[in-house]
């Protein structure tokens, strides 16, 4: 009997650390905090700096190669906030990989790189041609329906709170793509509040 609760034990334990080594596990809950904090930020200046209001395009869209200066400013707050995220992300990623004596880039990195790659480059192409077509009030239910696939993808990578990150993520695109006159205020939702959530969560459960 003991033999066989001593195997069972030794099975269970190569079953751990065979987890622990195709898990992506320098997540950091931080990261997620800042860019929540990225987010609304740039979702405040936004409307109340830029002007953006989604509610305009409900019915009519913006003529393909007639984007005003607003417009191109709005594409530049993204591109920034983007910028901002993903390099806080891998920056406190690389410091807490660093403190727990691994290697931030490996194999389980790059599969987790590629399988949120694809979706990720989908969407931004799609993304792309809304706003050739005009059709901006679109832009941001889509930046989180593609942003959720992405996470969703990757999830089985990384920590299993990612895939309900990714599905709530989803959930907010799909609901913003109906009340597209509100999509300002469900990407700020989306990108910020439910990442600080998430953020504080990953922080307390897996980092203290």
């Amino acid at each position: 009997m003991k033999e066989e609760q001593d195997y069972i034990r030794d099975i269970t334990e190569m079953r751990s650390m065979m987890e622990r080594s195709s898990k992506f596990r320098s997540l950091s809950g931080l990261a997620g905090i800042m860019a929540g904090i990225y987010a609304l930020a740039g979702a405040y200046i936004a409307y109340k700096v830029v002007g953006f209001n989604p509610g305009e395009m409900v019915n009519s869209t913006v003529a393909a190669g007639s984007l005003s200066f607003g417009w191109l400013n709005v594409i530049f707050l993204a591109i920034m906030i983007l910028i901002l995220a993903a390099g806080t992300a891998i920056f406190l990623s690389y410091k807490k990989a660093d403190k727990r004596g691994e290697k931030l880039w490996n194999a389980t990195t790059k599969r987790l790189v590629i399988n949120t790659a694809v979706p990720f480059i989908a969407g931004a192409i799609l993304i792309v041609i809304l706003i050739s077509k005009g059709l901006i009030g679109l832009v941001a239910p889509f930046t989180l329906l593609f942003y959720g696939l992405a996470l969703y993808n990757a999830s089985k990578y990384t920590y299993e709170e990612v895939r309900i990150l990714g599905l709530v993520e989803i959930g907010l695109g799909l609901i913003s793509s109906y009340f597209v006159e509100y999509g300002l205020l469900f990407w700020a939702l989306g990108f910020g509040v439910v990442h600080i959530i998430y953020g504080i969560y990953i922080h307390y459960r897996y980092e203290r």
